[in-house]
C-alpha cells in the first residue's frame, strides 16, 4: 500500500510542542507527582521525566526551555515555502503517474529545485517538522475490477494455495515431521 504526505494544520511551532510538555512536567514537579505518573498522562518515557526532573533542580525551569534545532536544516523556512508550494502543484505537474506524494519522490523535487540531498527519513522528518503527516489511501484504487479478483480468488488461488491438510495421517506440527517411534508403532 502507497502511502502519501498530506499537509496538517497544527497550533505550534516546530519544537514548540516539546517545550510544552516540558513546562507542564515542570508544574506537576513542582505539585510534587512522581515520575511515572507525570510520563503517563503526558505520554512520554519515564527517562525523559527523569532527566527533565533532573536539568530542572539543578538549573531550574529555563534547563527546560527550548534551544532550537540541534542543526541547521538544508532548507530554510523560505525554501520549504517554495516547496510548499510546489507539492501543492501535485505529483503530477512533477512528472509522475499519479496524485501520490510519496517521501522518495519528494527527496527527487528536492534535489531538481533547490540541488540539496536528503535522504528519504531525513525528507520524512523535514515534512513532519513542518506539519505534514504520512497517509495511506482509505479507499480501493478506482481501477480495481471486482469480478476479476473474484475469479480469480475463485479459480487461481486455490491452485497457488494448495491443499490445508495432509490427506495422510501424519504429524499435527507443520514444521515436524513424523517421529521414528510413531513410525515404527502405526505402519
Amino acid at each position: 500500500m502507497t502511502r502519501s504526505f498530506h499537509k496538517i494544520e497544527s497550533p505550534f511551532e516546530p519544537g514548540q510542542f516539546s517545550e510544552k510538555l516540558r513546562l507542564e512536567a515542570v508544574e506537576r514537579f513542582q505539585q510534587g507527582d512522581e515520575n511515572a505518573v507525570i510520563a503517563h498522562d503526558l505520554r512520554v518515557s519515564v527517562r525523559s521525566v527523569q532527566r527533565w526532573r533532573r536539568a530542572w533542580s539543578q538549573e531550574g525551569p529555563r534547563a527546560l526551555a527550548s534551544k532550537g534545532p540541534a542543526s541547521l536544516p538544508l532548507l530554510s523556512d523560505e525554501l520549504f515555502a517554495v516547496l510548499e508550494r510546489e507539492l501543492f502543484k501535485g505529483p503530477v505537474a512533477h512528472g509522475w503517474p499519479d496524485q501520490t506524494w510519496t517521501p522518495s519522490r519528494i527527496k527527487t523535487v528536492i534535489g531538481r529545485r533547490f540541488h540539496k540531498s536528503y535522504t528519504v527519513q531525513g525528507v520524512a522528518a523535514l515534512l513532519r517538522r513542518h506539519g505534514w503527516t504520512c497517509q495511506v489511501p482509505a479507499r480501493r484504487a478506482i481501477e480495481r475490477d471486482e469480478a476479476a479478483v473474484a475469479g480469480w480468488m475463485k479459480e487461481t488461488w486455490p491452485q497457488v494455495e494448495g491443499p490445508w491438510r495432509r490427506s495422510t495421517p501424519g504429524s499435527s506440527s507443520r514444521t515436524k515431521p513424523d517421529s521414528r517411534w510413531a513410525q515404527s508403532r502405526f505402519p
